[in-house]
């Protein structure tokens, strides 16, 4: 059986790309045929140029791959396929059901900070909690948006001068770009976002070498505002079954006291701390 030269260019480009996914996964090719269904044979010739999978075959390896929407549109890109993610904003009139709960969850985590973030940690909608509290500290009106929740943590003009233990912070913080990168693939934009980051002063580059505490189980974010400490633990919401790569990149973060003490210093912190003038989900 012979194919196209059009199907051989389509292939050429395909192969790299599909051999490059499986090789990110630690996998062999026999151990995605086991997976998929899809012959060995037929895996191999695909990855050497001389076959084109069906789009239902392609998508089906991209599954057992654990490969992110954006990437599976590249993927059907090469195959010669039309995409099947959309990849609309988040705010498009067809989201409006997952803006509204997202809105709606921001809301009922007052007091406390909350935000949605995209993959690359930029601040779509915050509630006014969040906006309060880092007023304490920053003037964040003074920031330009979008309001990337990262730099602002790295940044000494920004909420690095008021964070204890910042070596062992820092090495957290990028410890978590990694894990939390979707499909825990790190694209090109994310590496310039850890170059970027990696660029601050008294940032080390052997952050692999966190070492985590053993007196807790949660690595705390902990803040200094007048020589008391403020200790916070985040919980990550993501939308379930997502079908449309923005959907698929939205985060929730919400933060919580990591003790009793914090708790009672925030609330009086709270107190003063004036009002936001924008809007807090925008």
């Amino acid at each position: 059986m012979t194919i196209s030269n059009k199907a051989i260019s389509v292939s050429k480009q395909l192969g790299p790309l599909l051999r490059h996914w499986r090789e990110v996964r630690g996998k062999s090719q026999l151990d995605l045929s086991m997976e998929t269904g899809v012959s060995q044979r037929h895996i191999s010739f695909v990855e050497s140029g001389r076959s084109v999978p069906s789009r239902q075959r392609l998508l089906t390896v991209a599954e057992a791959l654990d490969v992110p929407f954006r990437e599976r549109n590249t993927l059907l890109l090469a195959a010669g396929y039309a995409p099947i993610y959309s990849d609309d904003s988040w705010d498009a009139p067809e989201m409006q059901p997952v803006a509204d709960a997202l809105r709606r969850m921001l809301r009922q985590h007052e007091p406390f900070p909350a935000v949605v973030m995209d993959r690359y940690w930029n601040v779509l909608l915050s509630n006014t909690a969040t906006l309060r509290f880092f007023n304490c500290f920053v003037d964040m009106a003074a920031r330009n948006s979008p309001r990337n929740l990262l730099h602002l943590m790295f940044d000494p003009a920004g909420m690095r001068p008021f964070i204890r233990d910042w070596p062992e912070t820092s090495r957290s913080l990028l410890a978590r770009v990694h894990r939390e990168s979707i499909g825990r693939v790190v694209d090109d934009k994310t590496r310039e976002l850890l170059k970027t980051l990696l660029a601050y002063p008294d940032v080390e580059v052997d952050w692999k070498a966190l070492t985590a505490p053993t007196s807790t189980p949660v690595i705390p974010l902990v803040f200094v505002k007048g020589g008391k400490n403020l200790g916070f633990f985040s919980l990550i919401t993501t939308v379930g079954t997502p079908m449309s790569i923005a959907l698929q990149e939205l985060r929730l973060e919400c933060m919580f006291p990591t003790d009793q003490q914090t708790e009672r210093l925030y609330a009086e912190m709270m107190k003063d701390a004036p009002m936001p003038i924008f809007p807090a989900d925008h």
